[in-house]
């Protein structure tokens, strides 16, 4: 129902580590791995296209502009986990479009920057425009799972410095939304009778693209890396049917970290729960929630930032947010939130700029610093998040002692 791929490039992979300045996998000692602090970052690249395919191809000859853009970014930052967000999955080839962009974006020198390679990553299916046989938004046409225009569009990839224990690999792409004890499930605003039928709801998947637990080994540690990216809480009417999904889809990782309130989640191989109590695990992904301001429910994103089980703190941060809010002004001076902590550079006139990025360490891992690549208009590299509307979003973390 998915699958891993990962890359075993030998000699290859030594050299690049150590042109790029890293030690390459097993030059330390466990414990000299895991002192260090690992860095961990999501970044939603819009690296999306209209038709199945079209990312393969734009990648193909090496000269996309965007592509080139995102390699730059993440080659500043350089971290050794990261998520992928809008990074189209392709059925027919998985992984394809990943090694085009690896190898001629991201191990490529650019930028006055050096080249990276990530030895280890995992893709996988997504909801994203797979057929559902029902009329979701009830306007007369056969809608996907998930938005979007074929089976794989806006998808998302992990790639790891680390490697990834395939084994323990857990997907969530067909959980149903029903299946969520007390489910935020929308209702007719007119009659009060749930918006979505009994038949639609045997069939509605809750996650809009899927949810992943991707076990990373750091030394003999395993840190759970859960990611995903709900669906925004707009483009619906007064049901309010997608604001209620993104909701939910927030509380599916909220529970997954609880084991009390976990043993109702299952995954693709109908395995049940969440993680036990001691696991240590970091949340990232494109939440398309901000806790102050925006039309995500009011409590979508604070289930997790306010979780018991969190450190949510220091909270990344950038300067070119605070400019830029100042420059567009419009919806954003009447935002209370932090324009500090923004991650989303978004319609002045009626959205604004918001905070819908986030990594997210459990407790037991100390947060070293983190940030927002947004640098302010004069600063070096501040053309390059033209690349998308979003930014990344990065925290350096080690295990707690």
């Amino acid at each position: 129902m998915w699958r891993i791929e990962q890359q075993s490039l030998g000699g290859l992979i030594f050299c690049a580590l150590w042109l790029c300045g890293c030690e390459p996998p097993g030059s330390q000692s466990t414990a000299e791995m895991w002192s260090e602090p690992i860095r961990v970052a999501t970044f939603n690249t819009s690296l999306n296209r209209p038709a199945a395919g079209q990312l393969a191809n734009d990648l193909r000859d090496g000269n996309d502009a965007q592509a080139w853009q995102v390699a730059a970014i993440v080659q500043r930052v350089r971290p050794d986990v990261l998520l992928l967000n809008e990074f189209d999955y392709d059925p027919q080839n998985p992984g394809g479009s990943w090694r085009l962009f690896q190898d001629l974006y991201l191990a490529v020198d650019q930028d006055g920057q050096q080249g990276i390679r990530y030895p280890h990553h995992f893709v996988a299916p997504v909801n994203t425009g797979l057929p559902s046989g029902f009329d979701w938004d009830k306007d007369g046409t056969e809608d996907g799972f998930g938005h979007g225009a074929f089976p794989g569009q806006y998808g998302m990839l992990v790639a790891s410095r680390y490697p990834i224990d395939q084994d323990a690999v857990r997907t969530f792409q067909h959980f149903l939304w029903k299946d969520m004890p007390q489910a935020m499930l929308p209702a007719d605003p007119e009659t009060g009778s749930d918006y979505y039928g009994p038949a639609e709801l045997m069939a509605f998947r809750l996650t809009s693209k899927s949810h992943w637990d991707v076990p990373i080994r750091i030394g003999d540690s395993t840190v759970h890396f859960l990611v995903c990216h709900p669906t925004p809480p707009v483009f619906d009417g007064p049901e309010d049917r997608n604001g209620s999904r993104n909701h939910d889809e927030s509380r599916l990782l909220a529970d997954y970290i609880a084991p009390r309130r976990s043993p109702y989640i299952y995954d693709d191989q109908r395995r049940f729960g969440g993680l036990p109590p001691d696991a240590a695990f970091i949340i990232a992904g494109d939440l398309n929630a901000d806790p102050d301001d925006g039309d995500s429910a009011e409590f979508a994103v604070r289930q997790l930032i306010e979780h018991p089980r969190i450190r949510s703190t220091p909270v990344p941060s950038s300067r070119g947010g605070i400019e830029q809010a100042q420059v567009q002004a419009e919806a954003n001076a009447q935002h209370v939130g932090d324009a500090a902590y923004d991650t989303g550079d978004f319609p002045d006139q009626n959205v604004g700029n918001l905070r819908v990025d986030y990594v997210l360490p459990s407790r037991n891992l100390d947060v070293l610093d983190a940030g927002v690549y947004w640098p302010a208009s004069g600063q070096s590299g501040f053309a390059l998040v033209a690349a998308s509307d979003h930014r990344l979003v990065w925290v350096d973390v080690r295990l707690a002692r």
